[in-house]
């Protein structure tokens, strides 16, 4: 059972026959998701086609033009904000950034971006078991920047979004050759939230088991098995801060449902490329942000991550692991916010 969790913590399905690195055909390109997210003011949908011919879903708005007085990230400086690009973890997709922090990063500046990755979202879906590896979703990412984007951007990365990133930063910090440094464009910097560490999720679930058995039984239950679906109190405490209003909870939780058509990968071939490679001393900017009250990532793998890049990792209180949707979102946007404005000064 233990083994079992191990690999099916953040998604089921451990014996996936192995998959081709390129998936090249599409099951479903006119996919709607069955719970459609009505996308805010200025927001606009687009779809990016990826060289494997699968169209990724972005939804993005543009940064409000702003006075220098009103600029607060360079006073008096009219150099152009990076683009902030955010990448999503497992159960959720681009709408979890639309929701609050892409007009609130919009409204101080800052061009915003969320994917969805593939077989996620209304993203198109790889014909095979599951949407990819670490390797093909950082490069369908990198994909996005080098074609679409002028500036290196800020890259933004919640849970399996923030490995991910971590993925995208090795690439970058080992390139050899001028093909793979075009196929990995430089960032601006990058922000990993409630961040699965770079050992993978196995550290916590075998000190959840010791340390916490119930509390793995819920998140195992709830998330391999997908019990957060249909059980609207363990949806909340495994997203949420006991705060939140069930009905906001409910509503999220039929988007998470409709979210994921797949899995967004074979964990057992995840779980054998793991720790994310070691590098050199990069000049990338690292935030790692984690939530006082997060039920997935717990402090040590908060830690972790932050010993892996050098720096002092920031616990934001009164927030839960889904911290850009939950009541008090805005704790952490003003948390990355203050990052920003102190970006390469």
């Amino acid at each position: 059972m233990a083994a079992f969790s191990l690999l099916s913590l953040f998604h089921p399905n451990p014996s996936i026959p192995k998959m081709t690195t390129k998936p090249l055909a599409v099951l479903n390109k006119a996919y709607k998701m069955q719970v459609p997210y009505e996308l805010k003011q200025g927001q606009t949908r687009i779809f990016h086609q990826l060289p494997s011919g699968l169209n990724m879903e972005v939804i993005e708005q543009k940064g409000r033009v702003l006075a220098d007085k009103e600029n607060n990230r360079r006073p008096g400086n009219s150099e152009k904000n990076p683009p902030l690009v955010f990448v999503h973890g497992s159960y959720h997709a681009a709408w979890c950034w639309a929701e609050h922090w892409l007009p609130f990063f919009s409204g101080f500046g800052f061009d915003s971006y969320a994917v969805s990755l593939l077989g996620q979202g209304e993203s198109d879906a790889p014909a095979s078991p599951v949407a990819g590896s670490l390797q093909t979703h950082a490069g369908d990412v990198a994909d996005f920047i080098q074609k679409k984007l002028t500036f290196p951007p800020v890259l933004l990365g919640h849970s399996f979004g923030g490995l991910i990133i971590q993925c995208y930063i090795a690439n970058i910090r080992n390139k050899q050759t001028l093909e793979k440094k075009m196929l990995y464009p430089d960032l601006a910097g990058a922000v990993l939230v409630c961040s699965v560490p770079p050992s993978g999720n196995s550290g916590l679930v075998w000190r959840y088991l010791f340390s916490k058995p119930v509390a793995a039984f819920k998140v195992t239950r709830s998330l391999a098995a997908k019990a957060f679906q249909t059980d609207l109190s363990l949806c909340k405490e495994t997203f949420f801060t006991s705060t939140m209003e069930d009905h906001l909870v409910k509503r999220y939780q039929a988007l998470m449902k409709e979210s994921s058509r797949m899995p967004l990968f074979d964990l057992r071939k995840l779980n054998s490329s793991l720790p994310v490679p070691s590098a050199l001393k990069s000049s990338i900017e690292v935030l790692v942000l984690g939530a006082n009250d997060d039920f997935i990532v717990d402090t040590e793998g908060l830690n972790e991550t932050g010993r892996f890049y050098g720096v002092s990792p920031i616990c934001v209180e009164g927030v839960a692991h889904d911290m850009m949707l939950d009541c008090s979102w805005e704790k952490g946007a003003r948390a990355i916010l203050s990052w920003l404005n102190c970006l390469s000064r």
